[in-house]
């Protein structure tokens, strides 16, 4: 029997989810984004889990669709086929998603970094954009997420060469948190998601949707969102809540200054 195309591995509230087509660069096969649309599917049904690391094995994060299978059997982006549909997958996810780059991430793949809530990098790893040069409008947001993050000029830098970034200029810009020798990466990723699992659950779910839900609004109207859901939230917190969790964030302050 063939090693699964996406291995899990959990450790407590974190799952640890890698690509496992390592001789393919881990090229997202329609077989590949859909077990990985089932995988955070299931993930997020799971109630013990509260944030995912995504890596890829070997040299790759991911080199993007596959392209020998798109040249045999046509391409598709997903959009509408709830199967393969990495976007949407990934958007209904309800805790924190930790990019672990290990290696290259392309065009497909580089999108599928921009769906995390969060990159951290090898010292190894690549990005790059190459739809320009394959002829294919990208679709899964890198023409948005990617400005918003780095910048218009930056971003129009990358995405109409087709040239690679390095993970140190990645950090630089702001595409990146962090970047790690390659032993080091996935432990601090873990050790990220463990951090943010340990949060109380409902308020780490509805604080990250709330950013990214005013991510998408203009400033204003984000601002008045957020009013109105901390008025909202604020119904249900007690004094006595409040006290237990000065304590708790005292003291683990306390344990973080040694």
């Amino acid at each position: 029997m063939s090693d699964p195309i996406v291995l899990v591995e959990k450790d407590g509230p974190v799952a640890v989810v890698t690509l496992n087509r390592p001789d393919a660069l881990n090229a997202l096969s329609r077989a590949l984004r859909a077990t990985i649309c089932r995988t955070f599917d299931a993930l997020g049904r799971d109630e013990a889990i509260r944030a995912v690391v995504l890596t890829g094995k070997g040299r790759a994060f991911t080199a993007g669709v596959d392209l020998k299978e798109a040249g045999e059997k046509g391409f598709a982006l997903g959009a509408g086929d709830e199967e393969i549909d990495l976007s949407a997958a990934l958007a209904r996810f309800p805790w924190p998603i930790i990019g672990a780059i290990n290696g290259f991430a392309i065009t497909g793949g580089f999108e599928l970094a921009l769906m995390c809530d969060v990159l951290l990098a090898s010292r190894e790893a690549k990005f790059a954009d190459t739809h320009a040069r394959v002829g294919i409008m990208p679709g899964w947001g890198l023409s948005q997420r990617l400005s918003r993050l780095i910048g218009i000029s930056r971003a129009k830098e990358l995405s109409l060469s087709g040239n690679f970034l390095d993970a140190e200029t990645a950090e630089r810009w702001g595409l990146v948190n962090r970047v790690y020798e390659p032993d080091a990466l996935l432990p601090a990723a873990r050790k990220l998601a463990q951090d943010m699992a340990s949060c109380d659950p409902v308020m780490l779910k509805d604080y990250k949707r709330v950013i990214d839900d005013g991510f998408a609004m203009p400033f204003g109207e984000a601002m008045a969102l957020e009013v109105a859901r901390s008025k909202a939230h604020a119904l249900s917190v007690t004094a006595e809540a409040v006290e237990a969790a000065r304590q708790k964030v005292t003291a683990r302050g306390r344990t973080q200054q040694g």
